[in-house]
């Protein structure tokens, strides 16, 4: 089996990947994340998921590369990374009541055939209708300012749902496993 690497350096992609019980390596892809004029969502994760494992390619010359990106769009506007408390209530408060879809762009390259895979998975979340109150005293305890949308699903932000679609719930925190699980066995390496 090729070495796997996992282009990231998130903690929570690392966690979900560790469910699989491959062994894997990662490696930091210092890529710029920033959009493209004109390019929508779907592209830029796309994009982004495909340069980040090319970039790690370079120190990992016979190796499967797992590369991932994720946004957050409500309606038509990404919703970042708040990076504060009024910024995430801000957030919290637009999605209230409403259908959040995260697009999570997920490649893999076999760095030494050249082949890449590369796919888009779709996520959505409905908000509750929530005040103030709830949205306060979900920041005071969970501090998601470094998580897109400023929730954690998999963490107490599952109380801020009304329900969840999709094919695959781990897309949602940032790695599709049914899809990198598809995208490996076509390159012979199997979970099970």
């Amino acid at each position: 089996m090729s070495r796997l690497v996992l282009a990231s350096t998130s903690p929570f992609r690392k966690e979900l990947l560790a469910k699989l019980h491959l062994e894997f390596v990662t490696d930091n892809p210092q890529v710029d994340e920033t959009p493209y004029s004109g390019e929508t969502p779907a592209q830029l994760v796309a994009r982004l998921a495909e340069a980040k494992a090319r970039a790690v390619a370079v120190r990992h010359p016979d190796a499967l590369i797992i590369g991932s990106d994720q946004v957050a769009v409500n309606g038509e506007v990404i919703v970042g990374k708040p990076g504060n408390h009024q910024r995430a209530l801000e957030q919290l408060r637009q999605a209230s009541g409403k259908r959040i879809t995260f697009l999570t762009g997920l490649a893999l390259f076999n760095s030494a055939s050249g082949h890449c895979q590369v796919v888009v998975e779709p996520y959505s979340v409905v908000f509750r209708q929530l005040d103030d109150k709830q949205l306060e005293s979900y920041l005071g305890r969970e501090q998601p300012y470094n998580c897109a949308g400023s929730f954690k699903s998999e963490g107490l932000g599952i109380a801020l749902f009304q329900r969840l679609e999709g094919d695959d719930p781990n897309a949602l925190i940032g790695l599709p496993l049914i899809r990198l699980i598809e995208m490996l066995e076509r390159e012979r390496v199997y979970v099970i």
